[in-house]
């Protein structure tokens, strides 16, 4: 179960509006060994596309090193869809290299009438995905 809090659940959603039509992407860092998600990180996607995202390079450099800096880890890895359900894609569970995250979608299109935001997570290990719970909490 990922359990997270609403500030930082709704700064995810908030992210993926703001970058819509284009899907956004980003990372949510905590303490390493910690499992819990403190640090929101916003991320450009360098694909800047409406169906595919892509970390920059060396943001990505840039931010592993700060994290490993912080004795910190990646615990939300999080990108919107803009036209389809928040279910991994192909393309997702091959970019899907962190067994320890979780892999948050949210959805900026009402595909199946469950409402315009949809925000799922996902743990996604050996190309095998799992859905799992999301629980929002005001604090830790």
């Amino acid at each position: 179960m990922l359990t997270i809090t609403q500030a930082l659940h709704d700064a995810i959603v908030a992210h993926a509006r703001e970058d819509h039509p284009d899907e956004a992407c980003g990372v949510v860092a905590g303490p390493a060994g910690t499992g819990r998600p403190e640090r929101f990180i916003p991320m450009l996607n360098a694909a800047r596309s409406p169906t595919f995202y892509e970390f920059d390079s060396a943001d990505l450099l840039k931010l592993y090193r700060e994290m490993d800096d912080r004795d910190e880890e990646p615990v939300v890895i999080y990108h919107s869809h803009t036209a389809t359900e928040a279910y991994p894609s192909r393309t997702d569970i091959s970019y899907a290299n962190e067994p320890g995250a979780h892999y948050v979608l949210v959805s900026t299109a009402d595909a199946d009438d469950a409402g315009p935001f949809q925000f799922r997570s996902f743990r996604i290990v050996d190309g095998v995905i799992t859905e799992e719970d999301v629980k929002i909490v005001e604090t830790y």
